[in-house]
């Protein structure tokens, strides 16, 4: 089984790292467009354009499932990528966390990139998911980009800042960028300052998103297996290693360490 996923950037990993715990003898094609980052500011034509190159980077290596391990491409290209992928390849895009975050009815933050914060895609959401909770959105400007280049000074100053704009009394947090989860340590202890030391639920998109794409194959995980996967990394399409920058998070470590076999060509 060969497993596909793609993002501008590194927010990948997150999705990748669940997919190796889930599946340790699964294939992991990781596809990002270092030379076309940040999609952000991109119009949507322009994402959709970046996301659909490093898709059929992607795709070249003949995946069973791709997951777009980005909110960003899943607003502005994922139905352009069903569109040229499926049914051959099923295409899973990635969601904020909202409905299980709203589900107690509790406060909830959501952690976004500032194009995200207040679109009507997220305010969709919560008008769809979240009309029993008190929900506050919290834009995150220079957070996905400072987690990109693993800047820890940056990381540090952005979560502060983020932090400080989120209510004292919330019970869950949203992390709204792929991005994101791979400071959660960071965001928690910035929180912890915040709120009091209050217990707090966080909701990612990565164990969703993988559990999903294993869903749509038909195949449960099985985390027991021999960690027989390997590794291929493409940038911006071209056959690479994972870069610097990733090694400094837990899941870029694991999944260095678990690329115990060649890169598939």
């Amino acid at each position: 089984m060969k497993i596909a996923l793609m993002d501008s950037g590194i927010g990948l990993l997150a999705a990748a790292a669940v997919m190796r715990r889930l599946r340790p003898d699964a294939d992991l094609v990781l596809s990002s467009d270092p030379d076309g980052m940040p999609w952000g500011p991109r119009t949507s034509q322009g994402i959709a354009e970046r996301a659909l190159y490093v898709a059929g980077a992607a795709a070249s290596h003949d995946p069973d499932a791709l997951i777009v391990a980005c909110n960003t491409a899943t607003v502005h290209a994922l139905d352009a990528l069903r569109a040229q992928l499926e049914p051959g390849i099923p295409v899973i895009g990635t969601v904020p966390a909202i409905k299980p975050a709203a589900a107690a009815g509790g406060r909830v933050a959501i952690w976004a990139t500032p194009a995200t914060t207040g679109s009507p895609y997220q305010r969709g959401l919560i008008r769809d998911f979240a009309a029993g909770a008190q929900v506050t959105e919290v834009p995150c400007p220079g957070l996905a980009d400072a987690v990109q280049w693993a800047d820890e000074e940056a990381i540090a100053r952005t979560v502060a800042a983020a932090a400080a704009l989120t209510p004292p009394d919330v019970t869950d947090v949203v992390l709204g960028c792929t991005h994101y989860e791979l400071v959660e340590g960071a965001v928690r202890a910035a929180l912890a300052d915040r709120t009091g030391g209050a217990e707090l639920t966080f909701h990612g998109s990565a164990l969703p998103v993988a559990t999903q794409a294993l869903r749509r194959l038909g195949v449960r995980p099985e985390p027991e297996l021999p960690a027989t996967g390997r590794l291929t990394v493409l940038l911006s399409g071209r056959l690479s290693e994972l870069p610097p920058a990733a090694l400094s998070y837990a899941e870029g470590r694991l999944l260095a360490a678990g690329d115990n076999a060649p890169a598939i060509g």
